[in-house]
């Protein structure tokens, strides 16, 4: 976190040296994402730039017809017939299996303690968040370890500064990722079920008299879903455990007070998002915090330093469970994260069955965890645990 007090010590918009602006402020981050005229770096502001390394490759070309890259008119046209997709009647429906789950992988997390060094993120944060959109979905847990590597693979392209061998490994994912939904969906519409997808087909259907558009319309959603949901999911949970174990006193308070789980999780999402960065563009000449940005001009959300800013947060280097602060961790406006109180649920249950297992069987951090070299998706690939 230095290196984000040096950052917003600079001002609240800093020159980026490859073009653009920097916002380092939770004022101007909050203002940008509320803001309806602010766009998205969508598939046409793509085309448009000179990198064609950088925002031409297929990955980025692919990630440009996401929704979450989507403005109006196309955006609302993607979002509106979906509504509420985890409305509460949906999340009561999936979270005995999601319960189910997290304590079948704590299950075995614990007993591989028994023989000493568990890694929580390979066994539980990185485990949960695929079974739980697959099985949402209805796809085969034979395929959930491969989905879970292309994700993985695949959000290099959504870097700030994406090597020319990441882009590649980003865009072989992605075109094993277009193969694999494709063909789900070929699979869907020749035995159609109850599952999202053959109710996204025959939604798209009735809104696209061109089959192939519906289809394309349709993986569109399958890929965002999948993409979203497991890449930030996962680094919320082993983050979540992370900053738990290693301030020992809020956890047994915690356990004591599990109502607060959801303040704990907030916290978390505060302290240590999944996503640092976010990108936004000016939809005119403007000025933000002063400063003259220009029409299509990128403005980079620092998130991360907006969530430990002074200004904001009383102590923002102190992780404290009990802060019931706001945060940026879900975006804003109409890109506000779809999936928010899936990424909870999951959190809760994971949480709630870890306390349960306290402190009979206490647990410390064994060395020191591992983090992707990333500036805008978080991700703790690793976090060794042993029994205290």
């Amino acid at each position: 976190m230095p290196f984000y007090t040096q950052l917003r010590a600079m001002g609240e918009m800093v020159p980026a040296p490859w073009g653009g602006h920097l916002a380092t402020s939770y004022r101007l981050c909050h203002q940008v994402l509320r803001s309806r005229d602010w766009r998205v770096p969508d598939s046409g502001w793509r085309a448009a730039q000179v990198d064609a390394a950088r925002w031409h490759a297929p990955a980025s070309r692919q990630m440009g017809a996401t929704m979450p890259m989507l403005n109006p008119p196309h955006h609302t046209r993607m979002r509106r017939p979906l509504g509420n997709v985890f409305d509460r009647t949906s999340l009561q429906h999936m979270q005995k299996s999601v319960g189910k789950n997290a304590d079948r992988l704590l299950d075995n997390f614990f007993e591989e303690l028994r023989g000493g060094t568990a890694d929580f993120c390979a066994m539980v944060g990185d485990e949960l968040p695929i079974i739980t959109v697959g099985e949402w979905l209805g796809l085969p847990s034979a395929d959930f370890p491969l989905l879970r590597t292309l994700t993985h693979d695949q959000v290099h392209t959504q870097e700030l500064f994406p090597s020319p061998s990441q882009l590649a490994i980003s865009d072989a994912a992605t075109r094993s990722l277009r193969e694999y939904f494709t063909g789900l969906i070929r699979e869907r519409r020749k035995s159609a079920g109850d599952d999202p997808v053959s109710s996204w087909i025959r939604m798209w259907d009735e809104f696209e008299a061109d089959q192939d558009a519906a289809d394309e319309a349709v993986y569109a959603l399958a890929l965002f879903m999948v993409l979203a949901a497991l890449e930030t999911t996962s680094h919320l949970l082993t983050s979540l455990a992370w900053l738990l174990l290693e301030h020992p006193r809020q956890l047994d308070w915690l356990r004591v007070n599990p109502e607060h789980i959801p303040g704990a999780i907030d916290e978390t999402l505060r302290y240590d998002a999944p996503i640092h960065m976010i990108s936004r563009i000016a939809p005119e000449d403007t000025e933000l915090a002063g400063v003259p940005v220009r029409k299509g001009e990128m403005v980079q959300l620092m998130v991360g330093a907006a969530h430990h800013d002074p200004e904001q947060y009383a102590a923002p280097e102190v992780f404290d469970i009990r802060r019931k602060a706001p945060h940026l961790s879900f975006g804003g406006g109409i890109h506000y994260c779809l999936g928010n109180a899936l990424a909870r649920m999951e959190a809760d249950c994971v949480l709630s069955s870890l306390l349960r297992r306290l402190p009979g069987q206490g647990l410390r951090v064994a060395g020191t965890p591992t983090w992707a070299p990333r500036v805008a998706f978080r991700r703790l690939m690793e976090l060794p645990v042993v029994r205290a």
